[in-house]
């Protein structure tokens, strides 16, 4: 990046910059530690169905500081195919991921009238995404590098361009290394920090059985759109076949959500006669695998095992009834997802 491109880009004295606002503890503090030298933030968060947006807005609402948020779906799903670097121990393709969100930051700075960005990355917090070395590749291919701070950790870290420029003051950032939460504890007393958000990632691609989830949906249906995803956080999944997959709603919610999503290749399955989930099912199933479908269905509504429960079918096009028994736990657990 050319360094006089962002000199030019500020039209006043002022010096702001762009945090990556996860919400976490980590990077509140960052943005204290650089208004406490009169640098004004502002936050930037990624949207996606694998990132909660909540901790970020609680943060900008605690804060004080404006938030800006940019879609990142389609970046991380091109990622999700394809990842330079790849997975962490489960979906999580991280280094590839803050690098794109780097780059992206990047962008926008310039846009926002910003100088340079920064993050609440501690040194060595993440054994495997926050070690030197992966800080280091994280910066390289977002096309930042010398743009990023981390005030944090600055201390332990080479000079970036904003402190060479005397935009930041090197000595005022911070030395944090390592895991332990006490240090941040102590800094969000000096500084006020009443509300402090619990230790948590965030990012769905961590958890194992959204991974598990997302592995199987990549594997038989392909990564091609956000509203695949998104169901993945709803209800029981059920792999009949290749591209044949029931989604059974575990309570009034899921029902809610798998009825108010279901498009015109799709089954919508309820029970007619007792209280039971609703079930989504393409339109792709064959009649054996929608009356499988539909004893799935019924094994987890209130109707005795023995006694036949009649479910609707239906879609935008027809509708159908099939009258069926419960399936037995054991012929079912198998095909969970």
């Amino acid at each position: 990046m050319n360094s006089e491109a962002v000199s030019d880009s500020v039209g006043d004295r002022r010096i702001r910059a762009l945090m990556l606002l996860s919400g976490g503890l980590d990077s509140r503090l960052a943005v204290c530690v650089l208004r406490k030298q009169g640098i004004e933030v502002q936050g930037i968060v990624f949207d996606s169905p694998f990132f909660d947006l909540a901790p970020a807005r609680a943060a900008s609402e605690q804060l004080g500081v404006p938030l800006h948020v940019q879609d990142f779906s389609a970046d991380i799903l091109e990622l999700l195919n394809a990842p330079r670097h790849g997975f962490g121990s489960c979906m999580n393709p991280c280094i590839d991921c803050h690098a794109r969100m780097l780059r992206r930051a990047g962008e926008r700075m310039r846009e926002l009238g910003c100088r340079f960005i920064c993050t609440g990355e501690v040194l060595d917090e993440r054994p495997m995404s926050q070690n030197r070395a992966s800080l280091d590749l994280v910066a390289r291919e977002s096309g930042f590098a010398e743009w990023i701070v981390r005030p944090l950790s600055a201390g332990l870290l080479p000079a970036t361009e904003p402190e060479q420029r005397g935009w930041v003051a090197r000595d005022a950032l911070l030395s944090l290394r390592g895991r332990g939460r006490k240090p941040q504890l102590r800094l969000a007393e000096q500084f006020g920090l009443r509300e402090i958000p619990p230790v948590a990632g965030g990012c769905r691609l961590t958890e194992p059985n959204f991974s598990r989830r997302l592995r199987d949906l990549k594997d038989h249906e392909g990564l091609n759109g956000v509203r695949s995803i998104f169901l993945l956080r709803y209800g029981r999944h059920f792999r009949l076949a290749d591209k044949v997959k029931l989604i059974v709603g575990r309570n009034e919610q899921d029902n809610a959500v798998l009825d108010g999503t279901a498009e015109l290749y799709e089954l919508l399955l309820q029970t007619e006669d007792a209280r039971g989930p609703t079930g989504l099912l393409p339109n792709t199933a064959n009649e054996a695998q929608v009356r499988f479908a539909c004893a799935i269905c019924a094994r987890y509504s209130d109707v005795p095992p023995d006694r036949t429960v009649m479910i609707r079918v239906r879609s935008p096009r027809r509708s159908w009834r099939e009258a069926v028994l419960p399936v037995a736990p054991e012929d079912i657990e198998p095909l969970r997802v």
